[in-house]
């Protein structure tokens, strides 16, 4: 399966790429598959049935909303997230639903949208969608929300191809290791390497162009960030720090070593916070490469563009593709969904991802990067998915915080290496796969384990 840097950083909403961002762009497809096959006019129901562990977290997630805005016809991409709290009380007010923005039909929240205590044998993250007539059923399709608001369609499975395998790359990988032999063979940097590959979509403009809207989002999530305050929703009370944090950073005087060292740092925490505080909001994100990790790498970028005079627009581009390469393999050859293998596939994958893109833009070697995403992502193994309360907040905020830091730190030891190391990347990823399949289902994104039930509500 050929995958692009744009299928990792994709445009969305919070709180989560799998059960927020995947769902709605599953229910949208359905809707899209109904008008398309001229069934839509003559739907007067619809349901949608929530499996595994979009039912276990999906209230905390918004996997409910995600779908019936979905319904209405919406993307997770160019949706006004302001919209969602008000359109979805006049259709609980009036039990109408705008199918795909054309039909009016009638719609129970308790009927029409089952969450079940089950799962389907592909991935923890299933859904079904039934649409129905006067007659019986029109269309049935199941859907499988794999991580990083990539959807698949049972029938693909089924088949055995998925969307995406008849595109030929020119350097086409599966490993680190073919990833490193091809930068030699060619000498290539990883972010040249990916940009030739990305051709294969699109022209040099596209790409830049594409890339810099990503950027230019991620910006204003963090600005967004900086600009709220309050109390976070879903009940656990938990306060916006990135506003408060952000002001007492303007007012640090002239540093000296130590101080300037740690607010460094804090400035790096500050914009992961002001991303997953957006997130956990429900705002605008881009999934990097999922919404639960989406703070770690706009901090990370954030951060060299800050602290380095000479950065530029061509270190955006080339950081975004070598961040994705990493990425690639994470998704490759494990998983990028905490309901998969826990955390480690969102906040681990992205600290590997953030360390890539750095080193390579501070002018890594191949070899230098790859030290770095591995030891970022090794470092993150074992990394379980429990959010309290279903919600992408605690310990989601912070985590991405300590990550980015731990992104920095992990290219800063691998640039004073010659890339030489014990572990390769191959086999840490390797572990996070089977670390992720010895996981109990409780670590992985179900709030049944760990934290998630440490807390208790009284």
């Amino acid at each position: 399966m050929a995958i692009s840097v744009f299928d990792l950083f994709k445009v969305g909403i919070g709180p989560s790429s799998s059960h927020t961002v995947g769902p709605m762009r599953a229910a949208a497809t359905f809707v899209q598959a109904l008008f398309d096959q001229g069934l839509l006019g003559q739907v007067w129901r619809v349901e949608v049935r929530l499996y595994g562990s979009l039912s276990a977290t999906g209230v905390g997630h918004a996997t409910d909303r995600a779908c019936v805005m979905g319904l209405m016809g919406e993307w997770p991409d160019s949706i006004d997230p302001t919209r969602i709290g008000p359109r979805i009380q006049q259709l609980r007010d009036s039990g109408e639903l705008l199918l795909g923005g054309r039909l009016n039909i009638a719609f129970d929240w308790q009927r029409d949208l089952l969450l079940l205590d089950e799962s389907l044998p592909y991935h923890p993250n299933a859904m079904a969608l039934s649409a129905f007539g006067e007659n019986g059923l029109l269309l049935e399709h199941t859907y499988y929300s794999v991580g990083g608001g990539f959807i698949v369609e049972a029938a693909e499975v089924e088949s055995g191809t998925l969307a995406g395998d008849d595109v030929q790359l020119p350097y086409d990988f599966s490993s680190a290791a073919e990833l490193l032999s091809l930068c030699n063979q060619h000498g290539l940097r990883v972010s040249e390497l990916m940009m030739a590959n990305e051709r294969a979509w699109r022209s040099d403009a596209e790409i830049r162009q594409g890339l810099l809207h990503i950027w230019s989002v991620m910006r204003e999530c963090v600005e967004q960030g900086l600009r709220h305050e309050g109390i976070l929703p879903g009940g656990l009370d938990v306060p916006r720090r990135a506003a408060k944090l952000h002001r007492s950073l303007l007012e640090i005087g002239k540093p000296n070593v130590i101080s300037s060292t740690l607010s460094a740092m804090e400035w790096v925490n500050l914009f992961a916070l002001a991303v997953n505080e957006e997130n956990a909001a429900g705002g605008r994100m881009v999934t990097a490469p999922t919404n639960g990790a989406a703070g770690i790498i706009p901090a990370v970028l954030h951060y060299y563009m800050k602290f380095n005079p000479e950065a530029s627009d061509d270190d955006v581009v080339a950081f975004f593709l070598a961040a994705a390469a990493v990425g690639i393999l994470c998704k490759k050859n494990a998983s990028i969904s905490g309901a998969e293998v826990g955390c480690q596939g969102e906040v681990g994958s992205a600290c590997a991802m953030a360390a890539a893109g750095l080193a390579d833009v501070l002018g890594a070697t191949p070899e230098q990067l790859e030290n770095a995403a591995e030891i970022g992502l090794e470092h993150n193994l074992g990394l379980t998915c429990d959010p309290v309360g279903g919600l992408v907040q605690v310990p989601c905020i912070e985590r991405n915080a300590i990550a980015a830091v731990k992104a920095i730190n992990a290219t800063q030891m691998a640039l004073r290496g010659d890339g030489k190391h014990f572990i390769s990347l191959d086999r840490v990823i390797r572990t996070m796969r089977d670390t992720g399949a010895d996981m109990h289902d409780k670590y992985k994104e179900t709030s049944r384990g760990g934290l998630a039930v440490s807390w208790v509500e009284c």
